[in-house]
């Protein structure tokens, strides 16, 4: 399960016409999709999370040892199906793109528990962690089709301005959704010390006093009440605010396709932006 927009990411920059199917697109699909669910596997542990999808973790089912080594598997086999097309170049991206990610793993994880992280590495962990597999994905994809440069470029920077987009809209969701909707735990960020958009700039606006609270929370020195700090968000506005900037990557990421918007592929890598933006907008519903 899961919603697969990185596959659909590729489908769409490597489109040719109906009912045309690209091998190399398929091959490309399943091992992006495997990196990404190889980091769902390492982040529940460092989450501690119960639930993925609706269902039970692999860290709460068989423990941690095995997830480690889960993970750790699914990176290799996609390493190995990266190996099998007639060009390096893949590879040699696909390997760079997962050292990209790892270090923003280790970056988030160094952070973990830090109540300054300041918006600069924000932006730099979630451009690695998230952006970078929404970037390769696009300009992979349109590479491996297209000859003009001009086109795998426009995709790539599409596919990294959505995935910004992407990761910042979850991290609304960690606080806003409804878990029953999202099919995950809910307020793990607060609860394991992940300062994310909406709670750095909940404590940059905060009094003093409160503002230590929070720091003191995402430190760990003192129990997270995530309900009073849910309630804070609301009455600061900061959600909003937050849904803003994920419009905002939304729009940058439309217009780096535009020029290309007459052809079929662009069109349907519109369609994902705008159904990230009606999520968005679904999201609000959702706050009482």
């Amino acid at each position: 399960s899961g919603k697969r927009i990185r596959p659909s990411l590729i489908f769409f920059s490597g489109w040719k016409e109906e009912g045309h199917i690209d091998p190399k697109l398929v091959k490309l699909a399943a091992i992006i999709e495997i990196i990404h669910l190889a980091t769902l596997v390492h982040d529940d542990i460092m989450d501690g999370a119960d639930l993925r999808r609706n269902r039970e973790t692999v860290s709460k089912k068989w423990g941690s040892a095995a997830a480690v080594l889960l993970g750790d598997a699914l990176f290799s086999h996609a390493v190995f199906l990266s190996t099998q097309f007639p060009t390096t170049e893949v590879c040699q991206k696909v390997s760079e793109s997962m050292r990209q990610v790892c270090t923003g793993e280790i970056l988030q994880t160094m952070q973990r528990g830090d109540p300054n992280i300041d918006l600069k590495t924000y932006d730099k962990v979630i451009n690695l962690k998230t952006a970078e597999l929404f970037w390769i994905s696009c300009h992979l994809a349109a590479h491996l089709v297209s000859d003009d440069e001009a086109y795998v470029k426009a995709a790539g920077e599409y596919g990294r301005h959505l995935g910004i987009a992407f990761q910042i809209y979850d991290d609304l969701t960690d606080l806003f959704g409804a878990q029953e909707k999202i099919g995950k735990t809910l307020g793990t960020d607060i609860a394991t010390g992940k300062a994310t958009l909406p709670l750095i700039l909940m404590r940059d606006r905060l009094p003093e006093k409160e503002a230590q609270m929070l720091r003191d929370t995402l430190s760990g020195d003192c129990e997270a009440d995530i309900p009073f700090w849910l309630n804070k968000l609301r009455e600061m506005g900061i959600f909003e605010e937050v849904r803003q900037t994920v419009f905002e990557e939304i729009g940058k990421a439309c217009a780096a396709i535009e020029p290309f918007k007459q052809q079929p592929r662009a069109q349907y890598l519109l369609t994902l932006s705008e159904l990230l933006r009606n999520q968005a907008l679904i999201l609000q519903s959702e706050v009482p």
